[in-house]
């Protein structure tokens, strides 16, 4: 039975552990372990009946694609928030290459200005998006 064991082990390597997963995987288990049984009882080796259950059972890819969807999925407020603080490095970062390269090539003529009004309205379209999210999760 520990073939078995190991088996459904490696079927359920790469779901996520959910209780609905840790349930199906007990199913199988007990289902493959009561084959193995009735299997035995009608004469055939331990070896033969683990053989015939498992190749019985199959390859389960749907349940594994239904366990699957149920891994833990971050709330679309908290991926906005994510997306508003990316946005605020990146322009952070757009800006600083920006002045960089107007002190280093033109140091009497300050331009950086102008397109830094245009880069801060990434994350301030951010900022309202976040909001919006926030408020269709609040509700």
């Amino acid at each position: 039975m520990i073939t078995i064991k190991k088996h459904v082990d490696l079927l359920f390597a790469d779901i996520p552990v959910t209780e609905e997963s840790l349930f199906m995987k007990e199913e199988i288990l007990h289902g493959l372990e009561d084959k193995v049984d009735v299997l035995m009882a009608h004469g055939k080796s331990e070896e033969d009946a683990i053989n015939k259950a498992i190749v019985e059972l199959g390859d389960l890819t749907d349940l594994r694609m239904e366990l699957a969807e149920y891994r833990v999925k971050p709330p679309k407020s908290y991926l906005a928030w994510t997306h508003f603080q990316f946005s605020i490095v990146g322009a952070a970062l757009i800006i600083g290459l920006l002045l960089f390269i107007n002190i280093y090539y033109t140091p009497h003529v300050l331009w950086v200005v102008f397109p830094a009004f245009g880069i801060v309205w990434w994350p301030l379209a951010m900022y309202f998006r976040c909001l919006r999210v926030q408020g269709e999760v609040m509700n």
